[in-house]
């Protein structure tokens, strides 16, 4: 009896992806994130169905932190209302994503339901009095995530260039997230919290290979986090690709 063999077009077609892509995000308040996919695997049986899982790592760094009174730097806990709500976000981002188109039409104008769940470390610095020398202390803490929304694209591309076609799409999402809060609580020692926040989102990006990737953020709070903040919060990204 002879074996079956995948087929290798669909094996390469879900081959794993290695340091291919990265963003920087640059928010309203300030903050600027940089980030860049470690790696993207597809679990599951070639040819069949796969499940694609990310791996993500970045740094951020907010411009707006407070000077104590004793002259050092007092760091803020500012950049976590953006963390909480970004599911890209994270020192470390594991998490399983991606889009289901609602017609499998090779044209480039369709919709599908995005979805997007994982588990991340994000980063908070410990507050107190100036005086205490673990005040400031940066501690690491788990945030689970999960965001479900629609989508929308079309093709777009430079006058005289219609060979270069590339996406425009729209996107909102629901997004929520959860921390342990006694993990919450041993950096903000004063909090009263569940851990769980919630809003959504509303995108427009622009994709054109060689020329332009961008998309812009906007995010809205239904349950936000305790932390004293009023402005809304605006995401510009500007995405990078190193595939060949």
């Amino acid at each position: 009896m002879s074996q079956v063999k995948p087929d290798s077009n669909n094996i390469r077609s879900n081959k794993p992806e290695i340091f291919t892509s990265g963003f920087i995000d640059i928010v309203n308040n300030g903050q600027v994130n940089a980030s860049a996919r470690f790696i993207r695997l597809f679990i599951g049986e070639p040819g069949k169905f796969a499940i694609p899982l990310s791996i993500y790592g970045g740094v951020s760094n907010n411009n707006f932190q407070n000077q104590s009174n004793t002259g050092g730097l007092q760091r803020s806990n500012d950049h976590l209302v953006n963390q909480y709500i970004n599911p890209l976000s994270g020192l470390i981002n594991i998490s399983i994503d991606g889009i289901v188109y609602f017609n499998r039409s090779k044209n480039y104008t369709k919709t599908g339901l995005l979805y997007h769940i994982g588990e991340r470390i994000l980063t908070g610095y410990r507050t107190g009095e100036p005086a205490n020398p673990q005040t400031g202390k940066p501690m690491n803490f788990l945030n689970g995530f999960g965001t479900l929304g629609l989508y929308f694209q079309t093709g777009a591309w430079e006058r005289n260039q219609e060979k270069n076609v590339g996406i425009c799409w729209l996107a909102t999402r629901y997004i929520s997230s959860y921390s342990n809060p006694k993990q919450i609580m041993e950096f903000l020692p004063d909090i009263m919290t569940t851990g769980f926040y919630h809003g959504y989102s509303i995108g427009f990006g622009v994709e054109i290979n060689n020329l332009v990737n961008i998309k812009v953020i906007y995010y809205k709070y239904v349950k936000q986090p305790e932390l004293d903040y009023s402005f809304p919060i605006y995401q510009f990204s500007f995405n990078y690709s190193l595939k060949n």
